[in-house]
């Protein structure tokens, strides 16, 4: 890993950038990206450090042990760390941990009666250093689902607009998949390689396929590794020489021109010296993820923008959303041991061999004929955790359910905390409804039914309303079990998917949306919200290859209309 960069902390600042865009995972690394490859100077800000070669010494494991949940190392992490909430999280990893915030300088707030786990990281890449990898399109089963079942508002624009920015996406960070005959939603994509399903996995694919003609089961469409360890827009970028990173740079608020409204560019504070520095650029790209993104336009009013930036019709930070999860953890007799990584697969010496098994969300999609609005899908894993060789093999398969919008849902600035820096922390409100209880009923049922139909013993079912299984991990001791109720209930809240989405979202109309189909705000129209923030609807599939689209087909305008000097004004109909 002889070729990692290291950003400078004290680059040349001191100068106008065309543009100027604030996050760098997955809407921010594929901003710099398509910016100077179309000749733009830019300048990315980044909150936290980038990663050196001693970040991805890889972990030395012991020998397997049976499957658990990981109780002791996970508590200890909680009571003995700075990171009481990173901790939590649902797929937990000791070696990953490193590359999530230290809850103490980065707090947050929510209702008691509401409590949120919001999982993040700060560093040049974001959480594209933590993320699980799987990247699936999104179709017009989420861009029309207002449509289609009348709840919320379509996004501004059709798959078909969309297709050719996941193309370009896809081939920038390499996606391994397959076509998957049958499956219209999600769409196939353009693959670098193929998926791999695991002898277990195939079998559970043969038994649930035989017994529900609706459902399918896929292999995961994931990410290949990028063993330089920088996410491959930025490496792109700074091949091009117009790219300038700004690392530990904490942007505490979006900077507005008085006469005009335009943003002039941001105010950060260093990190580490928490000396306050300007920055100025044409254009400003916000990907810094949902939360913070709108977080940082609710601070940044003005007396041009009281009520915060982008924000006259009152709408920014409302209408967020999450997933609901339901996870089934249960093990096999029959197949002692684990299967060792695919060879079809780019291994990591770090993170290790990624795959698994997809299932599809199969309800409503023909129009509504369940209980509940939308629906969910499955991602898991079959024999892919190493235990020892006569332990039963693992099984684990989680559902994500999709959050209608809902306008109480929402991210405030705290009244009463701030963060290391003297920002006022998010408050984050996102209170599951009747709809999701429904659904989560009956993704509690598949659940259980699909595995009983594939054999396994069951340790567990529980979501995010809590344990669902009379009897839990059969071969814990009392105490053991005690710990996991406790601790589940701890980590399955909202916020565990780690898919937020909303807030700032966008539409055909200004009255009832913050940003235009190319995600510029209709109020400043020289600024652009491009990550999950920009969602009107939260669909069933992770955001992280959307938000990379999405930032794509922004910046084919953004380069277009800088170049024509036609970024005083937003579009209404977009046409690219």
């Amino acid at each position: 890993m002889s070729n990692l960069h290291q950003a400078q902390d004290s680059p040349n600042i001191d100068r106008h950038f065309d543009a100027v865009v604030i996050g760098s995972g997955p809407a921010g690394s594929t901003a710099v990206r398509e910016l100077t490859a179309a000749g733009m100077d830019v300048l990315l800000l980044e909150a936290g450090r980038e990663l050196t070669e001693e970040d991805f010494t890889p972990p030395v494991y012991g020998k397997p042990k049976p499957m658990g949940m990981d109780i002791m190392t996970r508590a200890k992490r909680m009571l003995g760390s700075r990171q009481f909430n990173q901790a939590r999280r649902s797929f937990y990893s000791d070696s990953s941990s490193r590359f999530l915030v230290d809850d103490l300088a980065n707090p947050y707030t929510y209702p008691l009666d509401a409590p949120y786990l919001w999982v993040r990281s700060r560093l040049l890449g974001g959480r594209m250093h933590a993320y699980g990898r799987v990247l699936q399109r999104m179709s017009d089963v989420d861009f029309k689902a207002a449509s289609l079942d009348g709840v919320g508002i379509d996004w501004p624009f059709e798959y078909a607009d969309l297709a050719p920015y996941y193309d370009r996406v896809e081939e920038l960070v390499g996606v391994y998949g397959d076509a998957d005959p049958g499956v219209e939603h999600p769409p196939a994509g353009r693959y670098v390689g193929p998926g791999h399903l695991n002898e277990m996995e195939q079998e559970f694919k043969r038994v649930v396929e035989s017994r529900w003609p609706d459902r399918h089961v896929i292999s995961w469409r994931f990410q290949a590794p990028f063993l330089d360890r920088v996410p491959p827009g930025i490496r792109e970028a700074r091949k091009t020489g117009r790219l300038t990173i700004r690392t530990n740079a904490v942007v505490s608020r979006i900077t507005t021109n008085a006469r005009t409204g335009l943003a002039t560019g941001a105010v950060f504070i260093d990190a580490r010296t928490k000396r306050e520095h300007r920055v100025t650029g044409d254009v400003v790209m916000l990907c810094a993820s949902a939360i913070e993104s709108v977080r940082l336009l609710l601070n940044s009013g003005s007396s041009r923008h009281p009520g915060g930036l982008a924000n006259s019709n009152g709408l920014v930070g409302h209408y967020l959303m999450e997933q609901s999860m339901t996870l089934g953890f249960g093990d096999d007799a029959r197949r002692p041991g684990y299967f060792g990584p695919s060879s079809q697969c780019e291994e990591d010496p770090f993170y290790g061999n990624s795959g698994g098994f997809l299932i599809p969300r199969y309800q409503n999609l023909n129009g509504q004929t369940e209980a509940y609005k939308r629906g969910y899908s499955f991602q898991g894993l079959a024999g892919r955790v190493p235990v020892p060789e006569d332990s039963p093999a693992m099984f684990g398969f989680g559902a994500g359910g999709e959050m209608l919008p809902q306008y109480g849902n929402h991210v405030a600035l705290s009244r009463h905390v701030k963060d290391k820096w003297g920002i006022p922390a998010a408050h984050i409100v996102c209170r599951p409804d009747d709809n999701d209880r429904t659904m989560v009923a009956a993704a509690v049922r598949d659940v259980t039914e699909m595995m009983q139909a594939g054999g396994y013993r069951t340790n567990f079912v529980a979501s995010t309303f809590g344990v669902h299984s009379k009897h839990v991990w059969p071969d814990f001791n009392p105490a053991q079990r005690a710990m996991f109720r406790v601790g589940i209930r701890m980590s399955l809240m909202m916020g565990v998917s780690i898919h937020e989405a909303g807030g700032a979202r966008m539409g055909h109309d200004p009255a009832t949306s913050v940003l235009n189909g190319v995600a510029q705000s209709w109020d400043v129209p020289n600024l652009f919200v491009t990550d999950a923030a920009s969602f009107p609807t939260g669909s069933t599939e992770g955001p992280a290859l959307t938000i990379m689209a999405v930032t794509a087909r922004a910046c084919d305008y953004i380069t277009r209309a800088h170049a024509a000097g036609e970024l005083t004004r937003p579009t209404q109909d977009v046409v690219l």
